[in-house]
């Protein structure tokens, strides 16, 4: 291609496309993007790594983050060898999923992407790659404590295979669900998904130590907020980056998230101080999470007023469910869901997706997804409830297959993995941590009825001392 026509033009010399970045190429978009990716990958890494090894008793600290940081390394591999183009390949044959074949073409990483041609396809196989790490790290907060580390070695490939990208190609891919299901950036295909798998796989996986299902405190606080930190602020790239470009949308989307999350906080924190008359930062945290997944499906797509609604709904339902309804719940009560996940991501998750198909508005809708993609939200009809209706009809079919989908594939999943390793560590490691598990602890502090060893008395040679000025 000839770019000699562009020199007469009054541009800066930056902005001349070139071999390097040709005509199609924007470069406000394209820093964007690879920004946003890295503030999902922080979530992760360190973030979740941070959260997991604080969050947990001090005995399964390491096992804990080494979890989370595991499974980002190996879903990066998997993601460019096969799980991409299953997820987002183009496969006419297939409703459910895409060829897997691998997207480490030198021609196809620096071509434009389908779905937004200003950004090379590198891009878009990174920043996915990121909502896929974070799906199976958030999956694991069902199984800390007790999973036997060679079993989630070969989970979490298995699941990001079968279970993750069926979800993505039949909602954001090309599958049945396609351009039926408002889901701005991963309600369903991420935490719902995340949510129902986890406690699934919890069932399988069996509980934690009988001591340690009674007692569980975590080991760091304050680095519980650090964590958390990351992950909230990292939610910016989060939802901000699914609309491809630096536009309305995304600015939109951030506050949203944001207002949702703070809105979200303070709820949970109210019902605690009210019903249990102390503020946990525990809580704060859970009320922090739940209010960004809920935003999650429809943040670009609702005004900031629906945002601090559903922040309203997101602190106090999932509240609910955890705080009450799982204690009084045998079946609750049956399955050992470590971190709550379930509550924290698949509840909250659906109650997300649900509202953003009662909020989303027609005009942002057009913005995002271009025109009569998808119903307006059902508040928003006006007259036509009939498309708002059908539109929360698809919200409620794709909560259904995706937590079906999780659930029946998981246990496939769990127990193939059972007739190669045991899923559950055994006692001994299950008494021990940490140790037992990696031969490494997370403090070199004494503790844990450990005796303190006698401080030792210097002791002078005896030159040395005849050497001293003798005292008078």
């Amino acid at each position: 291609m000839s770019f000699e026509g562009y020199q007469s033009w009054s541009l800066p010399s930056g902005l001349v496309p070139d071999e390097a970045s040709p005509e199609w190429l924007s470069k406000g978009d394209n820093a964007w993007e690879l920004t946003a990716t890295s503030f999902v990958g922080l979530q992760s890494v360190p973030g979740l790594v941070i959260l997991y090894g604080s969050m947990v008793k001090k005995k399964w600290a390491v096992n804990s983050a080494f979890m989370a940081l595991y499974a980002f390394a190996a879903a990066l591999l998997c993601w460019v060898l096969w799980a991409h183009q299953m997820s987002f390949g183009y496969y006419k044959s297939s409703p459910l999923v895409g060829k897997p074949v691998n997207s480490l073409s030198n021609v196809f990483l620096r071509g434009p992407t389908h779905v937004h041609s200003m950004l090379p396809n590198a891009d878009y196989v990174f920043y996915q790659f990121a909502f896929a790490a974070i799906t199976v790290i958030l999956l694991a907060g069902s199984l800390l404590g007790r999973m036997n580390f060679y079993a989630w070695m070969i989970f979490v490939p298995l699941w990001l295979t079968f279970s993750y990208s069926v979800g993505a190609f039949t909602i954001w891919g090309y599958g049945f669900l396609q351009h039926k299901i408002i889901d701005y950036a991963g309600g369903y295909v991420i935490h719902l998904s995340s949510g129902v798998a986890g406690f699934t796989a919890a069932y399988w996986v069996g509980p934690r130590h009988s001591h340690d299902r009674q007692h569980f405190p975590p080991n760091n606080i304050i680095q519980i907020l650090g964590g958390a930190g990351f992950l909230w602020l990292g939610w910016t790239g989060f939802n901000g980056g699914s609309p491809l470009s630096a536009g309305l949308v995304t600015s939109l989307a951030v506050i949203n998230t944001h207002i949702c999350t703070a809105t979200s906080l303070l709820v949970w924190l109210a019902l605690d101080m009210a019903v249990y008359k102390k503020s946990s930062v525990i809580g704060a945290v859970q009320g922090m999470i739940t209010g960004l997944v809920c935003i999650t499906p429809g943040a670009g797509l609702v005004d900031p007023w629906a945002a601090a609604l559903m922040g309203v709904m997101s602190g106090s339902i999932p509240w609910y469910t955890m705080m009450n309804l799982h204690r009084k719940s045998a079946f609750f009560q049956s399955v050992d869901d470590t971190l709550g996940v379930f509550h924290t991501h698949a509840v909250a998750g659906v109650l997300g997706g649900l509202l953003s198909g009662l909020f989303a508005k027609p005009k942002l809708l057009n913005l995002m997804y271009g025109n009569d993609v998808y119903g307006p939200g059902l508040l928003h009809s006006r007259g036509h409830i009939h498309p708002g209706l059908k539109q929360m009809g698809y919200q409620f079919v794709g909560a259904v297959f995706i937590a079906a989908w999780n659930a029946v594939v998981t246990s496939i999943i769990c127990l193939v993995i059972s007739r190669i390793v045991n899923l559950r560590m055994d006692e001994e490691a299950l008494e021990v941590g940490d140790d037992a598990v990696h031969g490494e602890e997370a403090y070199a502090l004494w503790g844990d009825g450990e005796r303190m060893p006698k401080p030792r008395r210097l002791r002078i040679p005896l030159i040395c001392r005849r050497l001293m000025p003798t005292p008078v």
